[in-house]
């Protein structure tokens, strides 16, 4: 299967943006206004990965003036999408455009119960920081996560067999 296509987002892709926020995302929701102002805020990074000419994930990433670690704020895969390695690409984006802003570290907050995006996370080097119970809107408890990002993409481990 060809690599995704990843690129910035636009103004253009709000409607599946916020769409895709709805299928994925039971509660905590982006709204298409935060969409809108991610995409001008010079402290945020928002892209998609395009599969047969549709927006089919995307990630939200955020970094501070003068901070050497950035915020994976969001990231999400159409349920139609999973099982293709496209949150791996995503992440790869994201772990890129972290470095690119002069991050070393990359943070995130994943759900306890998203046993998927744990496992994700812990296969390419994430590392268990922390604990937040009732973090999300619901109740449900956050993990805290951090990598340290190497300058050259070296972090990276290799590719999995499927």
């Amino acid at each position: 299967m060809p690599s995704p296509l990843i690129r910035a987002a636009t103004p253009e892709d709000l409607d599946r943006l916020t769409a895709l926020e709805h299928v994925s995302f039971a509660s905590d929701r982006l709204t298409a206004r935060s969409f809108r102002h991610f995409l001008a805020a010079p402290t945020a990074t928002l892209r998609v990965a395009v599969e047969a000419g549709r927006v089919a994930g995307y990630f939200l990433l955020l970094v501070r003036a003068r901070s050497s670690v950035a915020r994976l704020y969001s990231i999400a895969v159409d349920a139609a999408a999973r099982g293709r390695g496209l949150a791996s690409a995503l992440l790869d984006d994201a772990e890129a455009a972290a470095r690119s802003r002069g991050a070393n570290r990359l943070a995130l907050e994943v759900r306890a119960d998203n046993s998927g995006a744990i496992r994700l996370y812990e296969r390419r080097g994430y590392v268990l920081v922390g604990r937040t119970p009732d973090y999300y809107e619901d109740g449900a408890e956050a993990r805290r996560y951090q990598k340290h990002l190497s300058r050259t993409g070296a972090d990276r481990p290799p590719p999995m067999d499927r």
